[in-house]
């Protein structure tokens, strides 16, 4: 594995096209979007989207490739130093989510090439990849950031565009406007809490780069300002998280917007969220003031455990497959946070992976739903009876995908719960160790009632389906066959998880 100390920053001017990364990774969607609308032109908007975020999925894999040691990037937005110049900063951390961000864009742009057709007019799709690359510009733009105000900058391009996108899906059921409202606020508020958060901060200490806002509040844990934004920042991000009991916008959100939306946020979107969280709690507060206030015992580790097991019944309780998905989204999202609860390096370091390795599991579930959807029109069970036999290839693609959301071993979400029980076990905590098992097995209740529908259910007698065409199958099984790849060969998520784990809970002292 390679060495995880942190070396120091790179600063230089740029000059060349490769020190120019950094900025090119959010440009180059920022500025494909408007041309695309500008353009006006249907057979071109596809293209320019794929082709912008397979150029944006090759710079995070570069980046990647420069930071996983431990090493930083640290650009200067025209040439202006932070504190006072905007930063982008790359990281162990921050760059792992960036490939992951970029690739399942590539690959659900893939996707939706085709599936896309039965669920959003043709004469809209100019609009739809247009927002689809506002919103990849405000994911990863909200990742690399190194100031903390550019962060609600960007939080609010992908929101806006988001809303518009999960408002699409009004073309197959209306109740995607209602959702899309429901989002609209419920993203809102969370959006003005943590713009409020970051105001207090700005009060407290006079700056906004992260690096400088570490440094500056590192001796003010008592102050009231302090904790304050720190209490608005938190919340706010719950609720952009959907952390339980603020996900209420979330069910209703994944299950009625179009399949490709659906796939996209279920893997980034909220992945994203829970990364500004880390980052602010770590990096910026640093874990000795997380210490200081006790929140991960009196807030967090429950609500870990509530969502893991709330969630999970509501889940099994669905008679919709894309409504079960959500429902298990936000249980996936306790696990996440019991990680971070657990407040140790291997804590941290499973939920990083897990970022990853659900963000794969799920875009790879809400594809194979999308293509059901494609074939016979609908995603509850009642229309998915029998479709193993008709849809072998897609029936088959989520029944491994499937496997890693639960944990089986041998998938990338059996390394993820994994590295949760040996957490748990580090810290004493047995029952926490328990408690990952039970909640897994609600799991396998609510994947056995898919496969039953799928497997051992009769077609209904007028339903006609047949298999989707291979460029909606590839994608598809590149994804479901990953949470198999990084069940076995984890080095580089493993390294890369490992390494931002250690800068994170090392505070400032390991990060910026």
């Amino acid at each position: 594995m390679a060495s995880s100390v942190p070396s120091e920053p790179i600063h230089h001017i740029a000059l060349t096209l490769a020190d120019q990364l950094p900025i090119l990774q959010v440009i180059v969607p920022f500025v494909a979007a408007p041309i695309i609308v500008f353009l006006g032109v249907r057979q071109m908007a596809w293209p320019l989207a794929f082709f912008s975020s397979v150029f944006c999925l090759i710079i995070s894999f570069f980046l990647l490739q420069k930071v996983i040691d431990g090493t930083e990037i640290s650009y200067h937005l025209g040439g202006w130093a932070p504190p006072l110049g905007i930063e982008y900063r790359v990281d162990a951390t921050n760059a792992f989510l960036l490939f992951l961000i970029s690739a399942l864009s590539s690959i659900v742009l893939f996707w939706a090439r085709e599936g896309l057709k039965a669920e959003i007019p043709e004469k809209s799709h100019t609009l739809f990849y247009a927002l689809f690359l506002l919103c990849l510009t405000g994911l990863l733009g909200v990742v690399i950031t190194g100031d903390a105000f550019n962060v609600f900058v960007f939080l609010e391009i992908s929101s806006l565009s988001t809303y518009v996108l999960v408002a699409q899906g009004f073309h197959t059921d209306k109740r995607a406007l209602t959702a899309s409202y429901n989002y609209l606020i419920m993203g809102t508020i969370g959006a003005t809490f943590f713009v409020i958060g970051i105001g207090f901060l700005y009060m407290a200490t006079g700056t906004l780069n992260m690096a400088d806002l570490a440094e500056r509040i590192a001796d003010q844990r008592d102050n009231r300002t302090v904790q304050a934004a720190f209490a608005f920042i938190v919340v706010g991000m719950g609720l952009k998280a959907a952390i339980y009991p603020l996900h209420l916008w979330l069910p209703n959100a994944y299950t009625f917007a179009p399949s490709p939306v659906a796939a996209f946020l279920s893997g980034t979107a909220t992945k994203m969220a829970i990364y500004v969280l880390l980052r602010f709690m770590f990096t910026v507060f640093q874990p000795e003031f997380l210490e200081h206030i006790g929140l991960l015992e009196l807030v967090i580790l429950p609500f870990a455990i509530i969502a893991m097991f709330a969630s999970s019944i509501s889940a099994f309780l669905q008679r919709d497959l894309k409504r079960m998905l959500a429902h298990s989204s936000v249980a996936q999202l306790g696990y996440m946070l019991l990680g971070i609860g657990l407040f140790s390096q291997t804590g941290l370091t499973a939920t990083i992976i897990h970022l990853f390795n659900h963000g794969i599991t799920k875009a790879a579930l809400f594809l194979g739903v999308g293509s059901f959807v494609f074939a016979v029109g609908g995603a509850s069970y009642e229309k998915l009876r029998g479709l193993g036999k008709t849809m072998p290839w897609t029936s088959a693609a989520m029944v491994i995908s499937a496997m890693s959301l639960i944990g089986i071993p041998g998938t990338a979400g059996f390394i993820s719960k994994w590295l949760l029980v040996q957490a748990a076990f580090e810290q004493g905590w047995w029952i926490f160790a328990f408690l990952i098992v039970l909640s897994s097995l609600i799991a396998v209740a609510y994947v056995w009632r898919m496969i039953e529908v799928l497997y051992f259910s009769e077609t209904s007698g007028d339903q006609k389906s047949h298999e989707v065409g291979f460029v909606m199958l590839l994608p598809l099984w590149l994804l479901a066959s990953s949470t198999i790849y990084f069940g076995f060969f984890t080095d580089i998520t493993l390294g890369a998880a490992d390494t931002a784990a250690k800068g994170l809970f090392s505070g400032s002292s390991g990060m910026f």
